[in-house]
């Protein structure tokens, strides 16, 4: 298993090699995923994913074009990319993968001045509510899919725990949520849930991705609860019509960038 120092050698390599074989121009990379949430076990794999342009004429094509780039996968790493396009139409739908691609704290490379051209897209184009639905529906399955059982997996915990938590963001500040999980539980875990968390995290970091522990009744208990008041608050938030305009004259003008 390569360290984050090693891999910060690596990833700009391997996306070299993707800009020629795939004639793109990579405008964003980063680390997704456990390592970017900040809860990742010594044996977790990197997540690499980038967004990326082709050039100009590749748009004006009649016919479909693929709009995702995947490496296959391996032990040590994971790596694909979207294609600025298809980030965009995600971005429309306020796409919580993708807000937390542009909030990465590991970053590989970057298209000079990039992240600055489209972070007001950001704020302009998130829904409350869809983004709620995406992270309360993700805490659900963890919950009732892995979390259920005699024995289950401390990581399962925290991809419920940290959704919840980020529906809690925006429930109090209507804003998106930040990806450090850290920055979740200073502002918003109870502190009657703080020691749990804690501990758990303590197994999690130090272990290996695959173990399982006895189910711990606390946060089992919060999880349940927070998805169930979650669900109730949903409901009383209204949607906002978005329009196109800004991520039609955000795309043109990076296609027109060299």
């Amino acid at each position: 298993m390569q360290t984050q120092e090693e891999m910060n050698i690596l990833v700009p390599e391997k996306l070299a090699e993707i800009e020629r074989d795939y004639d793109v121009t990579v405008l964003w990379a980063i680390e997704s995923g456990s390592r970017a949430w900040g809860f990742e076990s010594p044996d977790s794999d990197f997540d690499v994913r980038f967004i990326y342009k082709h050039k100009q004429d590749f748009y004006l094509s009649l016919n479909d074009h693929r709009d995702v780039i995947e490496l296959p996968i391996d032990d040590t790493w994971d790596v694909s990319g979207w294609d600025l396009d298809k980030a965009l139409k995600l971005l429309y739908k306020s796409n919580p993968t993708l807000f937390e691609w542009l909030q990465s704290p590991i970053v590989y490379q970057q298209d000079e001045g990039f992240i600055d051209r489209i972070r007001p897209l950001v704020s302009q184009y998130f829904s409350e509510k869809k983004m709620l639905h995406h992270y309360l529906n993700t805490a659900r399955t963890q919950m009732n899919k892995y979390l259920s059982g005699d024995k289950v997996k401390p990581k399962k915990y925290f991809y419920a725990l940290r959704p919840i938590l980020a529906c809690r963001w925006i429930e109090k500040y209507h804003s998106v949520p930040p990806i450090l999980f850290d920055d979740l539980v200073k502002e918003l875990l109870p502190d009657e849930m703080k020691e749990h968390v804690s501990r758990l995290l303590d197994i999690k970091i130090n272990g290996p991705e695959g173990m399982e522990i006895e189910p711990i009744k606390p946060i089992q208990d919060y999880i349940t609860k927070n998805i169930q008041e979650l669900d109730d608050y949903i409901q009383s938030v209204t949607e906002e019509k978005k329009d196109w305009e800004a991520l039609n004259h955000f795309f043109l003008e990076e296609l027109s960038r060299d």
